[in-house]
């Protein structure tokens, strides 16, 4: 996209911001953050064709990072960040590398398996990570203080959204999204046709896993908590859901997903409680057998029929 798109883009959303106040605001932040995941994850699976699990391992290992190197360690934010991607991107290549070969069930396998890890490691750190009550009450320093008092966070947030849309936006289009596609179609052909797929998914899974710790990051000063819940597999497959309702392999597919699954409980919890999972089940069952594009599919169906009406 042109680079004024991503301007007004990021006006607009970061406007969006300053109007809300209180609990509209913290959803509104939410959302943002589960379509940056959505995004990274769409990256992953859509584009590079890994189901993989551990998306939501790498945004608590950011978070988590963040909060044990800037007020357990006492590092100062600006060295605790970046500290804290890197961690991200290390371990997220140490899991790489090793399930590169494993495809399809066996790489959810094991990514699932490393998801429950990082709980457990979650729950039993003592006074590291807060066990099963994880790390509250923590501040930002006085420089920081003003950004989760206001929409400024939102600002930043939006920025980290519109980051990472950019980059895999750019990474599509490449050698390196090409790369991608070709990997997922037939990884045969793409190797007879010069492609280093062993390399190509390792990169693919370290990147999107590195963004996702840094929105990690950002989720960490939200609400100024972390716990082993939120990080838990059902988030993993929600975010899978999400995709696949959406249109897996497509931005927009991804965004739609993410913003209607995100908000269905919200809507459906005052009439069936917490049984919104056997909503999003159904959805799955019914877009995959009636539209196995998702919703961008329908929208696509749409589109090709009205210009198909359309006079010449």
């Amino acid at each position: 996209m042109a680079w004024w798109r991503w301007i007004a883009a990021f006006v607009l959303l970061s406007a969006v911001g300053f109007f809300l106040g209180g609990y509209t605001s913290d959803v509104y932040r939410k959302l943002l953050l589960w379509v940056t995941l959505a995004l990274g994850f769409n990256f992953l699976f859509g584009i590079a064709g890994q189901i993989a699990f551990s998306h939501f391992a790498f945004y608590g290992i950011g978070a988590y990072s963040v909060v044990i190197l800037a007020f357990h360690f006492g590092l100062p934010l600006p060295l605790a960040i970046p500290l804290a991607a890197a961690l991200c991107a290390v371990l997220a290549l140490a899991v790489a590398i090793p399930s590169n070969r494993l495809e399809g069930f066996y790489l959810a396998l094991a990514t699932i398996a490393f998801s429950q890890l990082f709980i457990i490691v979650l729950n039993e750190g003592g006074d590291v990570t807060g066990g099963t009550g994880g790390l509250a009450s923590y501040r930002l320093p006085p420089a920081y203080d003003v950004l989760p008092g206001g929409p400024w966070f939102t600002m930043l947030i939006v920025f980290v959204m519109l980051a990472t849309f950019a980059v895999l936006w750019r990474l599509d289009r490449s050698w390196f999204g090409r790369a991608c596609r070709a990997v997922r179609d037939n990884p045969e052909a793409a190797a007879a046709m010069g492609v280093d797929v062993a390399r190509t998914k390792v990169l693919a899974f370290t990147l999107t896993s590195t963004f996702a710790g840094v929105a990690g990051m950002a989720y960490a000063f939200v609400d100024n908590t972390v716990n082993p819940p939120t990080f838990s597999i059902e988030n993993s497959f929600l975010l899978l859901f999400m995709i696949v309702i959406g249109g897996a392999g497509r931005f927009a597919g991804a965004i739609v997903g993410a913003v209607l699954l995100y908000f269905l409980p919200l809507w459906l919890s005052p009439v069936i409680g917490h049984h919104h999972a056997l909503v999003f089940g159904l959805l799955v069952v019914v877009v995959i057998v009636l539209q196995p594009r998702g919703l961008i599919g329908v929208y696509d169906a749409l589109a090709r029929r009205w210009r198909g009406r359309r006079p010449a």
